[in-house]
């Protein structure tokens, strides 16, 4: 009876383990609609029409700047980015690559081209990470559709 209990165990725990191992997990899109750090970038890309994009299929890489980092933003400028489509397209699409690219991969360019056009600059130093100017606080935030870096700055294209 010990054994048959003892399989029935270990094809339970097995069960839960690929169970949870194949969980859906949320979009980039949903990622930032359930985080609170993330509602300034939620606005800004409800106001570019791009929520949509990044619930789409992907696979993106997205280099999400938190509140704070939009908050370094002088609120005029940030204002009239909200009201510019065209303006702030630029800007969000800047923030996204192409691809699902992981923090191991991320730390190995010194360059990412960005859906925007342009290449944002990547530099490490020891452990910290910059993609351009601001630095990577959190990494490898996986998703269904790519995968999220949360950074400490609004990353700005040559406007």
């Amino acid at each position: 009876m010990s054994n048959r209990m003892l399989v029935s165990a270990a094809v339970l725990g097995a069960s839960l383990t690929l169970g949870s191992a194949f969980a859906q997990t949320d979009t980039i899109a949903g990622i930032v609609s359930k985080d609170p750090q993330f509602s300034t970038l939620l606005a800004a890309l409800k106001a570019a029409g791009l929520d949509k994009t990044l619930a789409g299929k992907g696979p993106f890489t997205v280099f999400a700047p938190t509140n704070a980092a939009f908050a370094k933003i002088p609120k005029a400028t940030l204002t009239a980015l909200l009201k510019n489509k065209a303006g702030l397209t630029k800007v969000l699409t800047y923030h996204v690559v192409a691809g699902k690219v992981m923090a191991a991969d991320v730390m190995k360019l010194k360059t990412a081209k960005t859906l925007q056009g342009a290449s944002v600059k990547i530099s490490v130093m020891g452990s910290v990470v910059e993609i351009d100017k601001a630095k990577v606080v959190k990494a490898d935030v996986a998703a269904s559709n790519g995968v999220v870096h949360v950074i400490d700055t609004v990353l700005m294209p040559g406007m």
